[in-house]
């Protein structure tokens, strides 16, 4: 078909992407390497659960409460694969959040097992990760930052900070994040990265964790065909490393379960014994093959319900049999078990100190002092009063507005961060005061620097020292303030508005626009 190039010239070009990208080494190298080559193992879980329920009152269902597909088991231990196809009628993304204790609300019934021991979400957290279907990132940091960062918080304390970055490294390589290392990871449709290297990024934070089983909801939504390839590859990668790996799509029902076998062998003779499924072509991919055999429009074609039949099969009965196994401990296991974490106590500590210093405000003074003498006219000394008072309410405003979308978006990020037992809310929110106070302090610095002299004052330490912390207290008043009001408030436009009503209150009866009533006179 040489002649079909005259035909459409494009076509010359469109070979020559395909021949470039699938002939890239990336597509051959081999990570199996990574199973055994790190310097920081872990230990395959088994992950089991059976008739699970999760219940929330006014939630819009006639009933408080709503079953999960019964009995399911989720196995996968070196070089045995599961696959789970689930096709379910309601939020897909509901039994991942639930069976990865990531529900804040409602109540959750049923047993879970953690290699035949009940989950204890608090050690579970350590053991597993969770991709979610968006991906959350903080903007202003390269992606070997957030990996890095990730590593630090998640990581046990014995692990020294050499072979923390070698893991790292070596987890970038196994992801395809190494050309990435110093990019910025940005925002989503404004810069940074692309939507499938910002999905292969969320894999990579909670591989840097290193845990057994790692949750991914819906990898490849939103994708185009050759970035859920690449996405897909890294999921490949992951599950060649020995992890248990759980992933959902959409849909509701449970219509397989179960190893795939060989080139996917065990999962297309399970499909082509049902009466009525086409066999499929030679040289034909079977995750295309079951795509098409299993959507709604084949499965009411073909007259078939492939969820009962799944649940009356010879492979629901030895999966029922498994699941019964898994939640007995095998003989000699242990329940898991986790130290404190160490270095995480010492950061909070520091932390807890540093907001405390900080924390304390003494009562201000009066510092105005002339070179000369003071003014002789009330003019004089409005000017001055006016000076100071633009000067802390113009900047406070500017503080204020520049500080509610950083806050706004490092929340959600937040939110990511202590649901995998990162950090709990108290060292967070005293992270973000000695933080801000650091560039308080520089801001307030210069400022005081050019308006000291500026506005005449006498030049003596102790006078300018309460000048200097005069303006600091009042910046990180209004600062503190503003990221209050993010913390309070579910949306930042909300927040927006309650600062207008505040900063106007404040400019009201800040003495200057509406000065005090003067003192009586007194009676001679």
């Amino acid at each position: 078909m040489s002649w079909g190039f005259y035909a459409s010239p494009m076509m010359y070009a469109q070979n020559a992407l395909v021949l470039d990208e699938f002939l890239d080494k990336r597509w051959s190298r081999d990570h199996r390497r990574y199973r055994y080559g790190s310097e920081k193992h872990f230990t395959a879980q088994q992950f089991s659960f059976g008739c699970s329920e999760y219940g929330k009152k006014r939630n819009g269902l006639k009933e408080n409460r709503m079953q999960f597909p019964e009995m399911l088991v989720v196995l996968l231990v070196l070089d045995t694969t599961a696959l789970i196809v689930v096709r379910w009628c309601w939020k897909e993304n509901l039994m991942m959040d639930v069976l990865a204790g990531r529900k804040t609300g409602g109540y959750t019934e049923g047993n879970i097992f953690i290699s035949g021991y009940p989950k204890n979400q608090s050690t579970f957290a350590r053991v597993s990760g969770y991709c979610e279907q968006n991906d959350i990132h903080s903007p202003n940091v390269t992606v070997y930052e957030s990996l890095l960062y990730s590593a630090w918080l998640r990581l046990s304390s014995e692990v020294n900070t050499k072979i923390r970055k070698i893991f790292v490294d070596e987890l970038m390589e196994l992801v395809e994040l190494h050309p990435l290392r110093n990019a910025m990871v940005g925002l989503p449709g404004v810069g940074g990265l692309t939507i499938e290297q910002r999905k292969r990024l969320t894999i990579a934070v909670e591989l840097v964790a290193n845990p057994s089983i790692i949750f991914m909801d819906e990898p490849t939504s939103g994708l185009d065909a050759r970035a859920a390839a690449i996405v897909m590859r890294t999921v490949r990668n992951t599950v060649d490393t020995g992890r248990t790996l759980l992933l959902m799509k959409i849909g509701g029902q449970i219509i397989f379960a179960g190893p795939l076998g060989h080139q996917s062998h065990k999962l297309v003779e399970y499909f082509q014994d049902i009466p009525g499924v086409p066999k499929i072509r030679k040289g034909h991919n079977p995750a295309t093959w079951v795509l098409d055999v299993t959507s709604s429009s084949a499965e009411t074609q073909l007259n078939v319900d492939y969820a009962q039949i799944y649940a009356n099969s010879t492979l629901y009965e030895d999966n029922q049999e498994l699941i019964r196994e898994l939640s007995a401990p095998p003989s000699g296991s242990k329940d898991l078990f986790f130290k404190p974490s160490t270095h995480n106590h010492l950061s909070y500590n520091a932390r807890l100190v540093c907001g405390n210093n900080i924390g304390h405000i003494g009562r201000t003074r009066n510092i105005m002092s002339f070179d000369s003498s003071p003014p002789q006219q009330l003019q004089d000394l409005l000017d001055l009063s006016g000076g100071l008072y633009a000067v802390v309410l113009f900047l406070g405003a500017v503080n204020i507005n520049t500080v509610q979308p950083i806050v706004a978006v490092e929340r959600t990020v937040f939110y990511r961060e202590r649901a995998a037992g990162m950090y709990s809310s108290l060292p967070y929110a005293l992270s973000q005061v000695t933080i801000e106070s650091i560039y308080i302090a520089i801001q307030t610095s210069i400022y005081a620097l050019i308006l000291y002299p500026t506005m005449g004052f006498e030049w003596i330490a102790s006078k300018f020292l309460w000048f200097y912390y005069f303006l600091f207290m009042s910046f990180i008043s209004f600062t503190l303030f503003g990221m209050m009001t993010v913390a309070l408030t579910p949306t930042i436009q909300i927040s927006a508005i309650l600062i207008y009503f505040f900063t106007c209150l404040w400019n009201l009866f800040s003495g200057f626009v509406i000065p005090r009533p003067p003192p009586p006179l007194s009676h001679p």
